[in-house]
């Protein structure tokens, strides 16, 4: 399909760029199919009511690491110019895949040290060696600590990846640390939230259990490829970038037992449908999952796991914007996104939220 039908006009002042400050209190469209398409506004807050009993809601618990971090390449004379990396897909111990700005300045074999500027390269500061180059600004980089050691330094020198459209808008800061990640974040490893859970709270939580709605976790660990732009003119000629998921068996178990007594899946956010579509057969069984996942949904889809999808409003010609298309059929979620619009929902990490009922099959 051509890219340019997901394209859309977005006014700029609907770039969320905090979050409503009570989380579950953000506007929510809900989208529901049958004869005629149905759009209807409501709150997050209201979310029990749109769910049966023995619904179940599957969440994405991977945590949000800093995965930005900003350096210099040092070893080749006097110059050393500023590089900024934003790591996207670990590789082992001590390696990660990565987009680094400016990337024409490096070359296989230099060398990157992060920290302040002036600050020696010593043992414990934190530095990378360049692997390998890729297209786009692709690097792949071996640091000079490893595990947990690894782990601890980049959290010291990083910060938290905003999207770009947040970032080019204002600067990070100490909010953002919690603002962006969910309450259910437990498993290190996203470089984005994944943030249609990020509307939950415990009370929230409470009045679902109450409804009878039960949830389950998988874990996808966000990489940055989420937040680039699809430059190919057909979708066809696009290259998703992998992912790292797990599905337990006990969840898949669960969730196929629960689909088999009457209930819906309800994936909360892209990144848990995209997980759960990776790990279910042709019959729509879920099956356990471990593994990398670079699965790219487009209209003409034939959906496998999912009943139900709550996720936020994504960007114009975005590979998200096509899996709700595929979803709920490109007509009517340009018709929701221009509602939307229309009435001044705010779009994107920080924004509202869609609730998105397919026909039932």
């Amino acid at each position: 399909m051509k890219v340019d039908l997901f394209d859309f006009e977005l006014p700029q002042e609907l770039i969320a760029l905090r979050p409503a400050a009570a989380r579950d209190s953000a506007r929510q469209l809900i989208v529901r199919l049958g004869v005629e398409p149905e759009l209807a506004d409501d709150v997050v807050s209201n979310l029990p009511s749109h769910l049966n009993p023995g619904d179940v809601l599957v969440f994405n618990d991977t945590r949000v690491i800093p995965a930005r971090l900003s350096g210099r390449r040092v070893g080749r004379g006097d110059a050393e110019p500023h590089i900024e990396v934003t790591l996207h897909l670990r590789t082992g111990e001590a390696g990660w895949k990565a987009f680094a700005k400016p990337g024409r300045k490096l070359a296989v074999g230099d060398t990157i040290c992060f920290g302040a500027k002036g600050e020696a390269c010593y043992a414990g500061v934190l530095t990378a060696t360049v692997e390998a180059k890729g297209d786009g600004g692709e690097i792949d980089l071996a640091f000079s600590l490893h595990g947990a050691y690894l782990d601890e330094a980049i959290a010291l020198h990083g910060e938290m990846p905003l999207p770009p459209y947040i970032a080019s808008k204002r600067a990070t800061d100490e909010r953002d640390r919690t603002d962006y990640q969910t309450m259910f974040a437990a498993k290190d490893g996203a470089v984005a939230a994944p943030t249609a859970a990020l509307h939950f709270t415990p009370q929230l939580m409470d009045r679902l259990a109450a409804r009878g709605v039960s949830h389950e976790f998988v874990t996808l660990h966000v990489g940055a490829g989420t937040f680039l732009p699809v430059k190919a003119d057909d979708t066809s000629c696009h290259k998703m970038h992998s992912e790292w998921g797990v599905v337990s068996e006990d969840v898949a178990a669960r969730l196929n037992a629960a689909r088999k007594a009457g209930g819906r899946i309800i994936a909360v956010g892209t990144t848990p449908l995209r997980l759960l579509e990776s790990a279910a057969g042709e019959d729509g069984v879920i099956h356990g999952w471990t593994g990398a996942t670079d699965i790219f949904i487009t209209p003409g889809y034939r959906f496998r796991a999912v009943d139900v999808l709550m996720t936020n409003f994504h960007l114009p010609k975005s590979t998200l914007f096509m899996l709700v298309s595929a979803f709920c059929g490109l007509d009517v979620m340009q018709r929701a996104y221009a509602h939307a619009i229309e009435k001044g929902y705010r779009f994107y990490s920080y924004g509202d939220s869609s609730l998105l009922f397919p026909p039932a099959p």
